[in-house]
């Protein structure tokens, strides 16, 4: 199994490298009105329109004070294949990809963490793995 690591907020969480698209830098988004907080706007990606999606309010990691001190700018885009639908997700950095062992997988035990499908230690970082699928049910 490859896994596609990324940081957000000093964290690092991992997806199925099955599900990622492509990768790409921060692009001008289009902001949607009365959307819940986690959906940063719409982009455009070589004419398809993509929701993009700040996963770090769902994952419910520390947030910052004000929206400016957010450094959007510096950050990547994730393109993920959910059921068929294209969905970007906001992250500080893409780290690796790794190919695992899924028997290194450790079940989440917390089942308010609904985006999370289990941990996993390795190379002396703590990486949580993702569960991409339950975005389609936010």
């Amino acid at each position: 199994m490859q896994l596609v690591v990324f940081k957000i907020k000093g964290e690092f969480f991992g997806v199925e490298a099955s599900k990622v698209l492509s990768i790409n830098d921060m692009m001008s988004v289009t902001k949607v009105p009365n959307a819940p907080k986690y959906i940063k706007g719409l982009i455009n990606l070589r004419g398809i329109i993509i929701s993009l999606l700040d996963i770090s309010i769902l994952l419910n990691l520390p947030t910052y004070n004000s929206e400016e001190e957010i450094d959007y700018e510096n950050s990547s885009i994730i393109i993920l294949d959910i059921d068929l639908e294209e969905v970007g997700i906001i992250v500080d950095k893409v780290d690796e990809v790794l190919d695992i062992d899924p028997n290194l997988i450790k079940k989440s035990i917390d089942s308010k963490l609904q985006f999370v499908k289990g941990v996993l230690e390795l190379n002396h970082k703590l990486i949580t793995l993702i569960d991409i699928n339950k975005f389609t049910s936010i």
